[in-house]
């Protein structure tokens, strides 16, 4: 008789970042009761300590996930709160030489409860504190059935303290901490105020840890962080204005330059904000801000479809500057299309339109903001003005993004010295390489690129690794010009865990937080609210001007 065999039912495995929305779904199936991730946030999870995100699927469907991260003992070992240790819930706390791997979410789907899903999931953590010779495994574990305990009559729990000890003494049963006692954790404390939204535990948790028995607790082992290579080839195009006779003339100048870069085995290029502007030179005459606007927006597909084909032909990721798009909303928003060298195109808005942009283009500010995985690791994009705004670097840094790109368009040293000094602000708050291009030259008949004022870069924290002023390379100013450096991205890993200064680990995240509208990151369609139309009159002609 011949054997037959089956397909393996359940799948346990790190979690991938085509998981976000499925993990987004089983969270709000778990906890109903308390608010839900956005996908920016479990996206931020999985970047900032992919190692240490599980999930478990069951035929095919996602129906477990468990988040945790590596912290030092004074951090994890601190009273704290949910928020502060999370770093507002992106995993952005993260520390590689950590002693501690701290668990700070686990969830099973309602309807496989039952099935050891939870166990598994325990012992994948456990397996890696071993693997790592790490100290043990720390949480703050739910008391979901405190506040009822709390109101009764009979068996009444006096507080906190005496639930937990009324669970061990097994005089009330809970499900969570008896779970969590039977696999091998003893309660050290209660910690208050864990996590406000929790009602039902009213927002105590306690205290749960796990020690490694592996691990010798006189002289545990010394974590370090690798001096690795992790090397990036990043190139910034300083693009001249020209007059071209139609598209494909202008795309025969943007190929050129995507050729160079691949010649020099780049990972990136770079094109500059608005670097679709000589388009208009075509046009035969100068037409009015709107009518350009208008016009420009009609090459947008073709742009997309163009950028797409040269970074796949030539194994390059490129930044597509930014461009025009009039949204489904029949808004134009200032968007950066970036094509990765294997096929995916994504996009990034604007968020700030400049107040020429709002006044002389009716351009509109995007509603999100977003890491793009890419082959080297995640990346964002902050055209111009955005660049000025701290907290957006932030967020995309604490999706776990390492560069930044940051298209530009000038038309004076004043403007550009804006972009560029809050641009070396951003890499050194954020340990990140800030990446910057911008045109250079004039257009006869186009009324915004009349004058143009740049000097590509790309930057880097100032600490021992880096270059000794903060630049790894800078192109001359208002020269066409391409500008390459390799990058090494485990110099940041090296910066925010053993660097001069910890930027990143040094938050007080008990003081300060950025509150994100909790659209941001979940949005499928992000082109609509309404924005202030009373824009006061700036001053100067038609530009950019970030």
């Amino acid at each position: 008789m011949a054997s037959t065999s089956s397909k393996a039912r359940l799948e346990i495995r790190q979690a991938k970042l085509k998981d976000v929305r499925a993990i987004g779904d089983l969270v709000r199936r778990a906890y109903a009761e308390l608010p839900a991730y956005t996908q920016g946030e479990i996206r931020g999870q999985i970047n900032n300590y992919p190692e240490g995100c599980f999930v478990a699927k069951l035929d095919g469907k996602l129906v477990g996930y468990c988040a945790t991260m590596r912290l030092d003992e004074d951090v994890a070992l601190s009273d704290h709160s949910w928020d502060e240790v999370t770093g507002n819930g992106f995993g952005a706390r993260h520390d590689p030489t950590g002693d501690w791997l701290y668990g700070y979410e686990m969830c099973v789907d309602p309807k496989v409860r039952g099935t050891r899903l939870g166990r598994r999931l325990y012992e994948e953590r456990r397996a890696l504190a071993e693997r790592l010779d790490l100290k043990g495994i720390v949480f703050g574990g739910r008391m979901p059935g405190l506040a009822r305990a709390m109101r009764r009559k009979n068996n009444r729990a006096e507080g906190p303290e005496d639930y937990l000890q009324k669970v061990i003494d097994t005089k009330i049963h809970d499900p969570v901490l008896r779970f969590q006692l039977a696999n091998g954790f003893e309660p050290h404390g209660i910690l208050e105020n864990y996590l406000p939204e929790d009602k039902a535990s009213r927002a105590y948790a306690v205290r749960m840890i796990w020690r490694n028995p592996y691990v010798d607790v006189d002289s545990p082992p010394k974590h370090r962080m690798p001096r690795n290579v992790e090397g990036v080839r990043i190139a910034t195009c300083q693009l001249q204005a020209r007059a071209v006779a139609d598209f494909d003339e202008f795309m025969r100048q943007i190929e050129y330059f995507v050729d160079v870069a691949a010649d020099y085995e780049s990972d990136f290029i770079v094109f500059p904000e608005m670097f679709t502007l000589m388009l208009l030179s075509a046009e035969g005459r100068e037409q009015s801000p709107l009518e350009a606007i208008e016009t420009l927006s009609e090459f947008t597909p073709k742009i997309r479809a163009a950028l797409s084909e040269m970074a796949l032909s030539y194994n390059i990721n490129i930044i597509g500057g930014s461009h025009p798009t009039r949204m489904p909303d029949g808004d134009i928003h200032n968007v950066a299309i970036v094509c990765l060298r294997d096929g995916s195109v994504h996009s990034q808005e604007k968020i700030h339109p400049t107040p020429n942009e709002a006044y002389w283009w009716n351009i509109k500010g995007g509603d999100s903001i977003d890491a793009i995985p890419t082959d080297c690791g995640p990346i964002g994009v902050l055209i111009c003005y955005d660049s000025e705004f701290p907290e957006l670097a932030r967020r995309l840094v604490d999706e776990g993004a390492r560069i930044i790109f940051v298209p530009f368009c000038t038309d004076s040293r004043q403007g550009y010295m804006r972009v560029r000094y809050c641009a070396q602000a951003r890499a050194i708050e954020n340990q990140c390489y800030v990446v910057l291009s911008g045109n250079v030259g004039n257009l006869p008949n186009v009324a915004n690129m009349d004058i143009q004022y740049a000097q590509s870069c790309i930057l880097t924290p100032c600490d021992f690794p880096f270059a000794r002023d903060g630049i790894a390379a800078e192109a001359s100013e208002n020269v066409e010009t391409l500008t390459i450096s390799d990058v090494n991205l485990a110099d940041l890993s090296w910066a925010r865990a053993e660097g001069t200064v910890q930027n990143l680990a040094d938050r007080r995240f008990d003081l300060y937080r950025i509150e994100w509208d909790k659209r941001v990151g979940n949005i499928t369609d992000p082109f609509g609210e309404d924005h202030d139309s009373s824009i006061s009159r700036p001053l100067g002609p038609p530009h950019g001007g970030g």
